[in-house]
């Protein structure tokens, strides 16, 4: 397997070495270039939010992922006038923090459209981000779902087009087709009142609706890597009025094959265009497209206390079989239904499984996964953000960033494959400080993996106690 990952690292350098798109910076990141520093002592380990548990190997470039406090020395060294900033706030290279949208000089209209969209003042992330991307620097923000990113880049976006002007001047691309329609969405309602257009390009759609909305020339496009790079090789999608690119779940979108499209659609930007790129992790194929296609980057990474599993009581239920978990589920419905509840499985198949099972015993559930329909998934989403559908089952496509407010209960049938996609599950349930809960079913064969979660997170799940429906 080590041997395989050097493969992949040697290839995604030589190809990286041999493109003439942008001599932005050396290959060598560096972030990995810097010495490493001795850990300051600390009462609590700052192995919160992010998979930082990678010791580090002999080769800096054979590294998986950053450790937090490595991170943080080299947003450090970067900028030695930085002081320190308070828990909770946010460590950066880029000193200026603005704590109200009144003073970030937006256009009237944007400003109205994010008061009128909810916003009173902005989140930790909002106060330092927005203005070097309004200014126009590439920015890197290392930042979990949930701490208020997406209104980050969408107000930053919105603020930089020229309404006047029809053709696609920002392109933002993320993971998956829920997120990127979530992302239009929170666009187009801030920007309401800009009289700019916001086209979702995504797989599992009409080509023939894309082409002629493209056409019309929306001044924001978002979408998922496959479906964008298709149109822009069509021509279609035109980038030579482009000012912006934004990735989101960066990690995720190299994590699950795109890493060819991107780095395509990065050839045919203009040399000018501004990058802005948002990650949960810094894994090594996430530093590649940093260290060659983004110039003298802001770093900002949000502290742990801005991401906390505080206010998200997480309990287990011990089943000591795998069947057994179907009737466990069954006992717990009549608590689930006094929320709206989601439900994880780690397959589709096993999604299937359990819609049906409990569907049969009159149970009534939706279910979700990438199998389905692009018509299909978006009507479910809606009955169930409308509250007309309680109980969603649902894979690990709807633990990446899909903010269903009301959602206060989530529970993992199957603990997650990797210990990351834990916090994305737990996410679903307490965002922004709202209070959730959290029950995860544990057979014999899952403890091992609980108590890693626990480690990996610095946190406890304790055993659900008979009161937990006083709870949620």
């Amino acid at each position: 397997q080590k041997k395989h990952h050097n493969e992949i690292s040697h290839h995604l350098l030589d190809s990286v070495s041999s493109r003439p798109f942008r001599e932005r910076a050396s290959l060598v990141n560096p972030l990995l270039s810097l010495p490493r520093q001795s850990q300051p002592s600390r009462a609590r380990s700052l192995r919160i939010f992010f998979p930082f548990a990678t010791p580090p190997s002999r080769h800096p470039l054979d590294r998986a992922v950053l450790d937090l406090d490595f991170f943080t020395t080299a947003i450090m060294a970067t900028d030695k006038g930085l002081e320190d900033v308070p828990e909770g706030q946010i460590e950066s290279n880029y000193d200026e923090s603005v704590d109200s949208f009144d003073e970030m000089n937006l256009k009237s209209e944007l400003l109205r459209g994010v008061y009128a969209y909810g916003f009173e003042r902005p989140s930790a992330i909002q106060q330092r981000a927005i203005m070097p991307v309004i200014k126009g620097h590439d920015v890197i923000a290392q930042a979990q779902s949930g701490t208020g990113k997406t209104a980050t880049f969408s107000i930053s976006v919105l603020q930089k087009i020229d309404p006047t002007v029809k053709q696609c001047q920002a392109l933002i691309l993320a993971p998956t087709r829920e997120l990127a329609q979530q992302i239009q969405k929170v666009v187009v309602a801030i920007g309401d009142f800009m009289n700019i257009e916001c086209h979702a390009c995504i797989g599992g759609t009409s080509v023939r609706d894309d082409m002629k909305a493209l056409q019309d020339g929306p001044q924001v496009v978002v979408g998922t890597p496959g479906r964008v790079h298709d149109m822009i090789q069509r021509r279609f999608l035109k980038t030579d009025g482009m000012k912006m690119f934004v990735l989101d779940e960066a990690d995720e979108m190299l994590s699950r094959g795109f890493t060819d499209q991107i780095y395509d659609i990065f050839q045919l930007l203009p040399q000018s265009t501004q990058v802005v790129l948002l990650s949960a992790t810094m894994p090594q194929d996430v530093l590649e497209v940093t260290t060659r296609f983004m110039r003298d980057p802001v770093r900002i990474l949000v502290k742990k206390d801005e991401l906390t599993l505080e206010g998200i009581k997480q309990f287990y239920i011990a089943v000591e079989k795998e069947e057994w978990k179907l009737d466990t589920l069954s006992d717990l419905y009549e608590t689930v239904t006094i929320t709206q509840a989601v439900i994880f499985c780690n397959t589709r198949r096993k999604v299937d499984w359990l819609t049906d099972k409990l569907t049969a015993r009159d149970f009534t559930v939706s279910a979700m996964h990438g199998d389905m329909d692009q018509a299909q998934r978006d009507l479910i989403m809606k009955e169930f953000r409308s509250g007309s559908s309680r109980v969603l089952i649902a894979t690990d496509l709807l633990a990446r960033g899909i903010d269903v407010q009301q959602v206060s209960l989530v529970i993992n049938y199957d603990l997650p494959a990797n210990r990351e996609n834990y916090i994305h599950r737990i996410g679903r349930g307490g965002r922004f400080g709202r209070k959730g809960v959290a029950i995860n079913f544990v057979t014999a064969d899952d403890v091992r993996m609980m108590r890693e979660i626990e480690q990996f997170y610095s946190t406890q799940i304790e055993e659900m106690p008979m009161n937990v429906a006083d709870l949620i």
